[in-house]
């Protein structure tokens, strides 16, 4: 009979199987496990395979070769596998378009877990460098990068803007200092400019602003110099020259005309203190304003529209020829330090039209007559009042104002500006004197009349 070939024999001693081999393959890998006596399996082809070509389209029938390196752990004795080439592709040309076929290459650092002996990969820095503090001072020695010189850009700038400005105020600086060189023969320009030439310090602030707002240099060196020439011109007269003193009160009031309470000016006059009073623009209330006034001033004289009332006697009277009709007067006024001679006057009105210009003739030639009169007084002690209708700047009452001098100027307080008595804007009623001493002088409140009263205290 026959014995099967894969039976096993009697006389054949049952044997231990080996232990398998942990470095060897096994059935689950899909190697056939070796024979326990045989030879060692061959070596694996470790050679990796060609890389095709970057753009390359690989064959769809071809099998990818296996790995042998990723499933099967290595032997005690064995080399380790040399290490995987870890450069970096080149970066692409900032702005190429990738090319669609091409295969992203693997980063063999993020897909291989480190060795166990192998020191971690160090953190990427991604702490951002500190910003310096605004304002803060650099370290020293550390270099500060140039800064641009904005002084160059801007300096040129501020020199050229505002000339128009500082043409103005140039123009304004002539006209303070040239305004008796302004020709009278055309609509009496220069007495028009003189009349409210201390109004053209006005100028200077507005200039100024404006020079601010355009922030021109050109500008603002310009408005010096009409402010340093009104400084010069009324810069005295701002000053505050009264003092006390004085033996003779002497007041002046243009009443109005057409007062239309000349009872409530007269008693507003009389209560003032005056020594001696002088009313102009009398009219149909004279018989009022003496009747008021005689309690108070036991003296007065009254021709045509000018009038004299004193605690004084007064005598010597006349009329002074200026007008066709009497408008101006001369009188003695006997004090007890000595006889005062006094004129009243009432130069005529001046009128302004946008076609005539300032219409004075008539007021400059009763000014040169009443000029004449002034210098032949004999008499030293001379004091003129009244309404001129006109201001000491004006050239044209140059024959009235140049013998005499001022109260307002020498005693006074600013400009003491008398019309219109609501705003007032020029002084044209004056107190004028020669061989005497201002001792103080100032306006009165208003009273029913477009004329602010006028105070003066004289030193005889």
């Amino acid at each position: 009979m026959a014995t099967p070939l894969d039976a096993p024999s009697a006389r054949q001693a049952p044997t231990t199987p080996a232990e398998p081999d942990a470095t060897a393959p096994t059935e689950a890998d899909g190697a056939p496990p070796p024979e326990a006596d045989g030879p060692p399996p061959p070596e694996p082809n470790t050679r990796t395979a060609p890389k095709p070509d970057a753009g390359a389209t690989p064959d769809a029938d071809a099998t990818p070769l296996p790995n042998p390196d990723a499933s099967r752990p290595p032997k005690p004795d064995e080399p380790p596998p040399p290490e995987p080439n870890t450069r970096t592709a080149p970066k692409p040309d900032a702005g190429a378009t990738p090319d669609a076929d091409a295969t992203p290459l693997p980063n063999p650092d993020t897909s291989r877990p480190p060795k166990p002996d192998e020191p971690p990969p160090p953190e990427p820095n991604t702490r951002t460098a500190p910003k310096p503090n605004a304002g803060a001072a650099p370290e020293p020695g550390a270099t500060r990068p140039p800064q641009p010189d904005t002084r160059t850009a801007a300096a040129p700038g501020v020199w050229r803007r505002g000339r128009a400005i500082a043409g103005i105020a140039l123009a304004a600086a002539l006209v303070m200092l040239g305004h008796a060189a302004i020709p009278n023969q055309v609509g009496h320009l220069g007495s028009l400019v003189e009349t409210f030439l201390p109004w053209t310090g006005l100028a200077v602030p507005l200039l100024l602003l404006c020079a601010l707002v355009r922030r021109s240099a050109t500008a603002a060196v310009a408005v010096v110099v009409p402010a340093l020439i009104w400084c010069s011109l009324f810069g005295g007269t701002l000053l505050d020259k009264r003092a006390d003193g004085g033996d003779l009160t002497v007041v002046t009031h243009n009443v109005d005309e057409h007062n239309p309470h000349p009872v409530r000016t007269a008693r507003a006059l009389a209560a003032s203190g005056a020594d001696v009073l002088a009313l102009e623009e009398l009219g149909a209330a004279t018989a009022e304003y003496e009747r008021t006034l005689a309690g108070t001033y036991p003296y007065h004289t009254v021709r045509g529209t000018v009038g004299l009332w004193s605690r004084y006697p007064v005598d010597a009277s006349r009329t002074v020829d200026i007008a066709p009709w009497p408008r101006a007067l001369r009188a003695v006024v006997r004090t007890p330090e000595g006889p005062v001679t006094v004129f009243v006057a009432h130069l005529l009105s001046v009128r302004f039209s946008p076609i005539s210009g300032f219409t004075a003739g008539a007021r400059d030639a009763a000014a040169h007559r009443l000029g004449a009169a002034l210098r032949a007084e004999p008499r030293e002690r001379t004091v003129l009042v009244g309404d001129f209708n006109g201001t000491l700047d004006d050239r044209a009452l140059s024959a009235v104002t140049s013998p005499l001098r001022s109260a307002q100027s020498e005693a006074g307080a600013g400009f003491g500006l008398t019309w219109p008595a609501s705003f007032p804007v020029a002084r044209i009623d004056h107190i004028l004197v020669r061989g005497v001493d201002p001792r103080s002088s100032w306006t009165l409140p208003a009273t029913d009349s477009d004329h602010l009263p006028v105070a003066a205290r004289l030193k005889l």
